[in-house]
């Protein structure tokens, strides 16, 4: 209750005569002491976002609504409402413009993310099928399958002789996770395959795949991934870099799944969020960027 009613009292009064004093000491609005003083990335984007988002001015709570064709529109604007003088502080278009970019492209990335979801998987679309038969022939290449609907779906962890039933909860968007992880890193999805067939520690490895698509994407949807991405991109996060934290997921669970030892597969929804925890708690730290590459670097 105090922490709410804290809360509300700053963000309703004491923060805007915070902010009106702290512009009569330096000379500069909240935006440009934010610019100027914090660390370019998630530092600075999250700030600036928050800062937009409680003003008072409609010029500004507008910015984080802005489109990629409208954000040098916008800085100039709000540089003309906030009066500051572009040849006094040159580096504040600049910096503005970047962590606009970032929260505009943001909210782009997930409703590319979210429409891809909404793909269901057809066994009539040629493309869909063509990318299933992908998945199989990287992990397994040096097997054929005897058949589009046979138990060997089973082998690389789908549930049934046709897998098309498994993508019911993400759609397209967990086939399209699943051919990219073992397309761009496949000795690595290799092995993660093998490690899956375990006899005591085994898991279905596309399930589990599947599962952390809607990992990945509900902490793209919550705003978690926001420090990640604003790290990771100095502008417009594109599907690539959803489909790299995805990778980093699977990477990361085979390692959490192995060292935690579970008593068997029925445990899997406990580990799961467990690690969804450790994740969410990575993701707080404003320095951190989550990518496979990072971990494999010597």
């Amino acid at each position: 209750m105090f922490v709410y009613l804290w809360g509300y009292l700053y963000s309703n009064f004491f923060r805007f005569w915070l902010k009106w004093i702290l512009r009569l000491l330096t000379g500069k609005c909240e935006l440009q002491r934010i610019c100027g003083g914090s660390k370019e990335g998630s530092q600075r984007t999250l700030k600036i976002e928050y800062s937009l988002g409680l003003s008072k001015s409609k010029v500004l709570r507008h910015a984080i609504h802005v489109g990629e064709a409208e954000v040098e529109k916008c800085v100039m604007g709000i540089m003309k409402e906030k009066k500051i003088n572009i040849q006094k502080d040159t580096g504040f278009k600049t910096s503005l413009q970047v962590c606009l970019l970032q929260i505009s492209g943001y909210k782009k990335l997930y409703l590319e993310v979210e429409n891809l979801r909404k793909v269901p998987y057809d066994s009539d679309n040629e493309e869909h099928e063509k990318q299933l038969i992908q998945l199989w022939n990287l992990l397994i290449p040096h097997e054929n399958l005897k058949a589009r609907i046979t138990k060997q779906w089973c082998d690389i962890g789908f549930q049934g002789d046709d897998p098309k039933t498994d993508f019911r909860g993400m759609g397209m968007l967990g086939l399209v996770n699943l051919v990219y992880f073992s397309k761009h890193y496949t000795s690595e999805a290799r092995q993660i395959l093998s490690h899956s067939n375990h006899p005591k520690l085994g898991y279905s490895y596309a399930i589990v795949g599947i599962n952390l698509t809607e990992m990945a994407y509900s902490l793209l949807k919550s705003g978690a991934l926001k420090s990640h991405l604003y790290n990771l991109v100095p502008g417009l996060p594109q599907m690539e870099h959803f489909h790299q934290f995805y990778c980093y997921l699977v990477y990361e669970f085979d390692k959490f799944w192995f060292e935690e030892e579970p008593e068997s597969i029925m445990h899997f929804n406990h580990y799961r969020e467990k690690f969804h925890e450790k994740v969410k708690g990575l993701l707080l730290d404003y320095n951190q960027v989550l990518t496979l590459q990072n971990i494999k670097k010597p």
